[in-house]
């Protein structure tokens, strides 16, 4: 068989030892592979932190519109009592001196409650 020049024959040690650096360089594949599909900043744990941020976003986003509404409600009471006695009228059924105050109570309403004569009648408070 003829020689080349230049090359050596191939011993065992050579061949040995490109199988040994494959095997390594196999091992980092899969190392690096495991490391991005599980454990810490793996695909899956980008994927739901980025989740949680939407949904912070979201929640954030309402919280604005409500502090929003609040800071307008916040600007109609301090300009005018116009808009204290309407909240006082809606959410604390205030009444002026003077007024009559008419309660009417559905016929549903009035059955279960003892004492009442009838629905629909006047109350007058002075």
């Amino acid at each position: 068989m003829p020689r080349r020049i230049g090359v050596e024959p191939n011993s065992g040690t050579e061949s040995r030892r490109a199988w040994v650096a494959i095997g390594v360089l196999v091992l980092l594949l899969c190392a690096l592979q495991l490391r991005l599909w599980s454990g810490e900043a793996s695909w899956a744990e980008v994927a739901e932190l980025n989740d949680r941020l939407e949904q912070r976003r979201a929640e954030i986003a309402l919280l604005e519109e409500q502090n929003a509404a609040l800071e307008a409600e916040v600007r109609m009471l301090k300009t005018g009592p116009a808009s204290m006695e309407a909240r006082a009228r809606n959410e604390l059924g205030m009444i002026r001196r003077g007024e009559t105050f008419f309660l009417v109570v559905p016929e549903s309403v009035a059955e279960r409650v003892p004492g009442s004569t009838s629905a629909g009648k006047a109350v007058r408070s002075d």
